[in-house]
Order: C-alpha cells, then sequence, then structure tokens
C-alpha cells in the first residue's frame, strides 16, 4: 500500500477494521516490556535482604511464608505502584508535550504537580486531611484546579502553546511560594508531613494507592486509544489542521484533560516526581524513531526509569534510603539543561 509513512504496516484483523503499526515502535514496546519485567523483578528480590528469584516467587505464590512481610507487603506493592506511576507520568507527559509542541513542556510545567502541593499544604492548615489517606485526593483536586486556572488563563480565542507554558510556569511559582512561607511558618511534624510527600517518594506506599491509580488507568483507556489517534495532527500547524477538518482545540482540550488527570492522579499517590514525564516522551521517540511521541513507548519507558530509579534510591546508601523525586531530579536536571541548549542553538 502507498502513501503509508516509512516502517509502517496494516493490519486488518476484520475487514471493517484497519490498524497501522510501526514497526520498529512495537520491536521497542516488546523489548521495553522485557526490561520492565526484568527491573521489577530484580526489585523484588535487591534490598537488605537479598532474595532469589524462586523465593520471591514462592512467597507471591504462597501468600504467606517466611519472607510475606518483605516481598507481599512491602517490595511488591511498591514495585507494582511505581511502574503504574512512572506509566501515568510518561503518558502525561508525551499528551501535554504534543499538545504544546513544546519538548520542555511536562504536567510539572503547567502547574500540576505545585497545585497538588498548595492543596496539600491549604488542607494540612485546614486540618482537613488529619489522615494520611486523604492526602492523595486533595493532591489530585488540587492539580486539577492549578490546570484549569492556567488552561482558562491561557485562553484567548484558542489555546496557543507559548502562553499555555508561559503562563503555566508563573503560576507554578506562585504555588510553589505558598507552599514554602507554609513549610517557614508551620508546626515542626506537619512541616515534616509535607516535607516527605514533597520528595516524592514510594516508601511507605502500596496496595492502597497503587490499586485506585490501576483503576484510573484501566478507565482512561478507552480514551488513550482515542487519543492516539488525535495526537496525530496536533503536531502540525493549527491552520494545516483545521484543513484536514480536525477540531482542533476541541481534540487539544480533550488530550489535555487526560493528561491533567493522569498526572494528578500519579502525583496523588506518590508525590511530585519530577522530570519523569518530561524526559520519557523524548527517550521513547528517540529509541522508537517516530515524528510523533508515541504513547506506550512514553509509559512503557517511563516505567522502566521509575522502577530503576526506586531500586537505585534504596539500595545505592545503605540503610539510607533517598526519596527518588531527589533521585530523578538529581539525573533530569542536566538532561534539563541540555535540551535547554539544544533551543538556544537552533535558529
Amino acid at each position: 500500500m502507498t502513501g503509508l509513512p516509512a516502517g509502517t504496516v496494516v493490519l486488518r484483523p476484520r475487514p471493517q477494521l484497519s490498524l497501522l503499526l510501526h514497526r520498529r515502535s512495537a520491536v521497542v514496546a516488546g523489548v521495553l516490556v522485557l526490561l520492565l519485567l526484568a527491573v521489577m523483578a530484580v526489585a523484588a528480590c535487591v534490598g537488605q535482604t537479598v532474595l532469589t528469584p524462586g523465593e520471591v516467587w514462592r512467597t507471591i505464590r504462597s501468600g504467606s511464608g517466611q519472607y510475606d512481610l518483605v516481598v507481599n507487603q512491602l517490595r511488591v506493592p511498591r514495585v507494582v505502584l511505581g511502574a503504574l506511576v512512572g506509566g501515568a507520568l510518561g503518558v502525561a507527559g508525551a499528551l501535554i508535550q504534543t499538545v504544546t509542541r513544546n519538548p520542555l513542556a511536562s504536567p510539572d510545567v503547567i502547574g500540576v504537580g505545585h497545585g497538588a502541593a498548595a492543596a496539600t499544604v491549604l488542607a494540612l492548615t485546614a486540618g482537613a486531611a488529619s489522615s494520611p489517606a486523604a492526602l492523595p485526593f486533595v493532591s489530585v483536586a488540587g492539580g486539577l484546579v492549578a490546570a484549569t486556572i492556567v488552561y482558562l488563563l491561557a485562553w484567548r480565542r484558542g489555546m496557543h502553546a507559548n502562553r499555555f507554558v508561559l503562563i503555566g510556569v508563573g503560576i507554578g511559582v506562585a504555588l510553589s511560594a505558598v507552599v514554602q512561607l507554609y513549610l517557614a511558618d508551620s508546626q515542626l511534624e506537619a512541616a515534616e508531613q509535607l516535607k516527605l510527600w514533597l520528595t516524592g517518594s514510594l516508601n511507605g506506599r502500596g496496595w492502597e494507592q497503587a490499586v485506585p491509580l490501576a483503576v484510573v488507568l484501566v478507565l482512561c483507556l478507552p480514551a488513550l486509544i482515542w487519543a492516539g489517534r488525535a495526537v496525530r495532527p496536533l503536531g502540525l500547524d493549527d491552520d494545516t489542521a483545521a484543513g484536514l477538518g480536525v477540531r482542533v482545540q476541541r481534540n487539544r482540550l480533550a488530550v489535555t484533560v487526560l493528561g491533567v488527570v493522569l498526572a494528578a492522579t500519579a502525583t496523588g499517590a506518590a508525590g511530585p516526581i519530577g522530570f519523569i514525564a518530561l524526559t520519557a516522551p523524548q527517550l521513547a521517540r528517540r529509541v522508537t524513531r517516530t515524528p510523533q511521541l508515541p504513547l506506550l513507548g512514553s509509559a512503557l519507558t517511563g516505567a522502566v526509569v521509575l522502577v530503576a530509579a526506586d531500586l537505585a534510591a534504596r539500595t545505592v546508601l545503605p540503610p539510607v534510603e533517598i526519596p527518588v523525586g531527589a533521585l530523578t531530579a538529581l539525573v533530569g536536571a542536566p538532561y534539563l539543561l541540555w535540551l535547554l541548549g539544544r533551543a538556544n542553538e537552533r535558529p
């Protein structure tokens, strides 16, 4: 069939259904799945108590045993949560970067993480989040509200990408100042609780956070399948996309809402873990060599990076455990500077 992008084939599982498959993307996705399973297996085995894969598997199958606490209650839920959070952030970053047509954009840039932190601060101040179980719901609401404010302020007979990013940065700085004011004038216990959440960590988290996030991802799956098709023309300029019959502003709003929901839910589950949403889509694009940011590749890349980062965070300086958000920021900051340098080199 002519007119197809290089490396793309057409699948026809039924006469009425045609699917485009990028062969390199499919191969990369398969490799990433195997890599993710390998990293998750290593993370379940390695720690202060080193176990063999056989011991881990027997403990998981039996649901009890000598290593039940270590495997079934500590490591496995943490590893699963890390994969879910990384996958959600990877997809969210790909959606936001496609909408803004800017590789420097991420949910963090448009204020999702800062909104979640500010909402948590206000809830702690008012005593509305005295239970740790309530904090994820508060942070999700804060991230959604912050992104909504940014979108409304950026709207001027349409949503322009550069204005969207700039207003997001400004809102994020303002919300960050609110958090810092709270930390400077708060009781020690509340401040320490917030500092732990702000660093972004999987320590002490498990099925209570993983199950709601998994439910959100399953519910968003039909929308993600639609978004995989909708984001293709959004990479073009608005006039070209509109000329192809695409409802640019409507699709852009829907894709943005989907990305914000995923990012806010992931932030609520593990705190604001930076740079995963920024780097995962770009890494996936480089290995798949696709013209658009691949959603599945971004999800798998984000999952692999976060699980591996969490493994390093809890094993590199034993018995001290580094918050995974601090480690991803340490690695991601040079990558951000490299992106900025490349942007400045362009004419």
